[in-house]
């Protein structure tokens, strides 16, 4: 099944929930009929983001709190102290009911809904795009059979030779930038934490590290310790424990508490998603009211289900494709037989890409936000045994402008996407820039162009009345220029390889 989408064009002017500005924002936004998880693995490739069907990428340069798009390379992931503290939290709480008073210093605020969301919910819902699905889809799959006769081609071969050719195209251009990013400017105090910079150290810690390395030097005699190097060999350090040790430490046969992580697809027609559905839906209202503060009227079953439960991405699962296939699922983490939190993420081709997380706010005191994001991390490394090309944890938007968002940061390594080359920069070297400009293009290389930009927008696929046709053939039967001027702006939000597989509605 190809992608369908519905442009809906330019939207700026409206209430920023970052700064606070009441016309500060701008984003390009198209509703998803349906869409294959390979094209959307490559449009959030190139800055697009999705809040359920609706799939929104911010105007970099007029927007008033650019939206970068980050991503953490797993498989290098190490957990800071503050990360360990809530892993060794978790598991204090598990075994024996210890409720930690501290609170971590290296904890995020919880993103708010505007994270997640191209203005609000109710854009969503107010988005004029009701139609008949079934009868779109069954129309595009006769036109897609009328297409591949004409070429005399089956049309599934078809559609795994796209596959493949996409496929080919990430591996050549989703490598790292070809030269570094120079760092030209020091990072401005008073502006938030300063990622690149270690954390600041307590004067006590200090003067213990001082005594440790003045005993290193001497052995329990006073001797020196080239004396003492030459009694015996010197024992090599201990390693630190990955991350899996730390999340699956093993708990006492008597522990005080369970708890168990399920991964379950975002479907109607799975069994365990339909009979979670309404005690999912009463953890999000309770998260929505006490954290955000929203009206409850404005967080119940209809947006509950517009913004999280449903999903454009078409589930897939190909023999080389991780167990669970790829799509769109809730990760709950039940704790004695009650859901307590819910992770909803997508397994794309190359990524885990987060999307929301809701908890149970009585809960709170386990950081679960932070607790989340590392059993994910660990899910991706996991995914990653069964298909090696599957290694990156995205993690949405980086906001450097909002120092309240900046603890996306935290979770090292991890790239920045260039807003105008769309390659990936090592968030150490873009820091700098962003100190002194809320807009930059990270990409140093003043010749470097967007290899995926739309070259021939006459290939881009069109769906009018019935029939799949090529924009240069539809282009000459329309006369609105404003019809043409729309087209072209999708084309080159989109690139020219998303222009030509994903098939775009006109009516």
């Amino acid at each position: 099944m190809a992608s369908v989408v519905e442009y809906k064009g330019l939207r700026a002017g409206y209430r920023c929930g970052y700064c606070g500005a009441d016309d500060g924002k701008a984003s390009c936004g198209m509703w998803a009929h349906s869409m294959t998880v390979q094209d959307y693995q490559d449009l959030v490739d190139r800055g697009w983001r999705r809040s359920g069907k609706y799939v929104y990428k911010p105007v970099m340069n007029q927007t008033c709190c650019p939206q970068y798009t980050i991503r953490c390379r797993s498989l290098q992931f190490q957990p800071s102290k503050s990360q360990k503290k809530v892993l060794k939290k978790m598991l204090k709480f598990l075994a024996k009911g210890e409720v930690s008073k501290g609170h971590c210093e290296d904890e995020p605020m919880e993103p708010i809904l505007e994270d997640a969301v191209a203005g609000d919910v109710a854009l969503i819902n107010k988005l004029d795009v009701q139609c008949d699905l079934k009868k779109l889809g069954d129309t595009l799959k006769e036109s897609l059979e009328r297409e591949e006769k004409k070429k005399g081609k089956p049309a599934k071969k078809e559609d795994a030779k796209e596959v493949t050719q996409s496929q080919e195209r990430e591996e050549l251009g989703s490598g790292e930038p070809s030269r570094s990013v120079e760092v030209r400017a020091t990072p401005q105090p008073g502006k938030g934490a300063d990622l690149s910079k270690p954390p600041c150290r307590k004067a006590k810690e200090i003067r213990k590290e001082r005594k440790r390395l003045k005993l290193m030097q001497q052995n329990p005699a006073g001797e020196p310790l080239g004396v003492q190097a030459q009694r015996g060999p010197k024992t090599e350090p201990q390693q630190p424990r990955s991350l899996e040790e730390l999340i699956f430490e093993s708990l006492p046969e008597n522990a005080s508490h369970k708890l168990e992580v399920r991964l379950v697809p975002v479907s109607w027609e799975d069994a365990a998603f339909t009979s979670s559905f309404s005690q999912s839906l009463s953890l999000y209202v309770k998260y929505q009211v006490a954290v955000h503060r929203d009206p409850p009227e404005e967080c119940g079953k209809t947006e509950f289900t517009g913004f999280l439960c449903t999903s454009p991405l078409e589930p897939e699962n190909p023999p080389n494709g991780p167990d669970c296939g790829y799509g769109s699922f809730h990760q709950q983490y039940w704790l004695d037989g009650k859901i307590i939190a819910v992770g909803v993420i997508d397994i794309l081709p190359y990524c885990v890409s987060s999307v929301y997380l809701y908890y149970d706010p009585d809960y709170s005191f386990l950081s679960l936000g932070v607790y989340s994001a590392l059993r994910e991390i660990a899910f991706t490394r996991q995914l990653h045994e069964k298909v090696p090309q599957l290694s990156y944890y995205y993690m949405g938007f980086y906001i450097h402008s909002c120092p309240k968002m900046r603890y996306k940061g935290h979770y090292r390594p991890s790239d920045l996407l260039c807003p105008e080359t769309y390659v990936w920069v090592p968030i150490e070297q873009c820091l700098p820039s962003l100190e002194n400009s809320k807009y930059c293009r990270f990409n140093q290389d003043p010749e470097a162009a967007d290899e995926g930009r739309s070259k021939d927008p006459d290939r881009l696929r069109v769906f009018h009345k019935k029939a799949i046709v090529p924009y240069g053939v539809y282009r000459r039967q329309q006369q609105d220029p404003g019809e043409e001027a729309a087209v072209r702006q999708y084309a080159s939000l989109v690139g020219q390889a998303c222009a030509e597989r994903m098939l775009l509605l006109r009516s």
